[in-house]
């Protein structure tokens, strides 16, 4: 009897240690992940002589708070989030229309080809953006979009990696549904509306939640594309913090913090679809 309790005991307090070192390795993993986001805020609030003293300043000894008012009114900022909010809510909606329709015909229609232009589709994923970009812009300017809110959603509209969550997660789907549906007269946009769409939930808050994002941090295309401060975005704006005489890291910092706000915002709202989606698509290919 004495054995078996220090047997348990001894079980016991391995199971216990077991459990404070994983904690620990993920507390110090957690750190390092917010480190960056930590470092920016603080930058924010020093001074300029205390950005480029050494040794480091971790923290400032005066907060200036004042490196936000100064930052968004250096430049026209209240429009700059006025074009990227616009811009990102337009491209997430017809990203989430064009993948969802798509994704539905691959998964629940049959016709010929299918199979092929699915994989050709999927062979996309292996281009890079670059490699697009030039004839994306000579399309636009062809189609007299240079300088438009269309023509700074038009990379955005369309996701490779959208159709295939789609497709994947209605694999899940039986197709009893959809033959229910037509029995009772409905037409596929009928079933597209009423039955697709609200089953598809925890997938489209996911492909929201990558294709808010992207939008809102994009900064290449918005650089080609608009030719003048009316139609910038935030990220755009934050270079012009760098330039021949030096960088003003303080202001950076500042605006990227605020910029920085809506993509936390955005993956707090649809946290919840997001472990749903993890959990419940099947990516059986």
């Amino acid at each position: 009897m004495t054995e078996v309790k220090h047997s348990g005991s001894q079980r016991s307090w391995e199971y216990y240690l077991g459990r404070i070192t994983v904690i620990i390795v993920l507390v110090l993993l957690a750190l390092i992940t917010l480190f960056p986001f930590i470092w920016m805020f603080v930058t924010a609030l020093k001074s300029s002589s205390e950005v480029f003293k050494w040794p480091i300043v971790l923290f400032p000894a005066n907060p200036q708070w004042g490196n936000f008012v100064e930052a968004w009114n250096r430049q026209p900022f209240t429009r700059f989030l006025q074009n990227t909010i616009f811009i990102t809510i337009g491209t997430t909606l017809l990203t989430l229309f064009t993948s969802s329709t798509a994704g539905f015909a691959f998964a629940k229609y049959e016709f010929r080809g299918k199979r092929i232009l699915f994989i050709l589709i999927l062979l996309l994923l292996m281009l890079p953006p670059q490699v697009t970009l030039v004839p994306t812009y000579l399309m636009v300017r062809s189609l007299g979009l240079v300088n438009s809110y269309f023509g700074l959603m038009i990379p955005g509209i369309t996701s490779v990696f959208g159709v295939f969550l789609i497709r994947q997660y209605l694999q899940s789907i039986p197709n009893e549904l959809i033959d229910a549906a037509r029995i009772d007269g409905s037409n596929d946009w009928g079933i597209y509306l009423q039955i697709i769409l609200p089953l598809l939930k925890p997938a489209l808050a996911v492909l929201a939640i990558f294709t808010f994002t992207g939008s809102w941090n994009s900064f290449l295309w918005p650089l080609i594309i608009a030719d003048s401060s009316t139609m910038y975005t935030l990220q755009v704006g934050i270079a012009f913090f760098s330039g021949q005489t030096g960088t003003e890291y303080q202001l950076m910092m500042a605006v990227a913090v605020v910029s920085m706000l809506p993509v936390i915002l955005m993956y707090l709202m649809f946290q919840r679809y997001f472990v749903a989606s993890v959990a419940l698509s099947g990516m059986n290919y």
